[in-house]
């Protein structure tokens, strides 16, 4: 895929819709993903992939033509795409705090439980997911999940490798604290993480 994207840069840098498109095919199944790990809603996700797409083509004049894979660079402003949703998701609840309250609907978890045998273990991972900072958060979705390496990580984050590296490490340490079941926490046990590790995505 490198010597395609590097093709695909060149044609998108000069405003070529085709190669656009041919970049959405290629990797909005990815940048879905990888919204849906950071949000945990499947509508939320869906947004965030198409105002991903559409700040893509806002920057494609700054897509250097010479690189390798564009995933990071979609996954960077996924990433903050979301951080500005969140705040006006924010802004949003408070006005309607000021609103008669409504039935609330079932969030990401009761709409995946039915796929999930262990109800138990999906309480933790919910539990633990939310104890994390939010750029360990989003290291830990790209790390582990999207399976970048910690230099395309630290590009799509725009931040040093080594603060990729440190983030990484104390995400995984807290997860693992948080997995531990009150009731289990000071014994021994085995993988701790395993609902937390989907299968990663391939680097394209």
């Amino acid at each position: 895929m490198e010597g395609v994207d590097t093709t695909l840069r060149k044609r998108i840098s000069t405003g070529d819709q085709g190669a656009f498109g041919e970049l959405f095919d290629a990797y909005a199944r990815s940048v879905y993903n990888h919204a849906f790990r950071l949000t945990g809603n499947w509508a939320q996700a869906e947004d965030v992939v198409s105002l991903t797409f559409l700040e893509a083509w806002r920057l494609r004049e700054r897509v250097d033509e010479d690189g390798g894979s564009l995933r990071p660079w979609l996954l960077g402003i996924a990433t903050n795409v979301t951080r500005n949703t969140r705040r006006a998701a924010r802004r949003h609840a408070a006005a309607l705090a000021r609103l008669p309250p409504e039935e609330t609907e079932p969030d990401f978890a009761e709409e995946i439980a039915g796929r999930l045998d262990d109800s138990a273990q999906l309480a933790l991972v919910r539990t633990a997911l939310s104890e994390l900072r939010r750029a360990d958060r989003e290291v830990l979705a790209l790390c582990v999940w999207a399976g970048l390496d910690y230099a395309a990580a630290a590009q799509a984050l725009g931040v040093p490798v080594g603060t990729v590296r440190s983030r990484l490490s104390r995400a995984r340490t807290r997860l693992a604290k948080h997995m531990e079941p009150p009731s289990r926490r000071g014994q021994m046990r085995g993988d701790r993480t395993t609902a937390v590790r989907p299968i990663k995505e391939g680097n394209r």
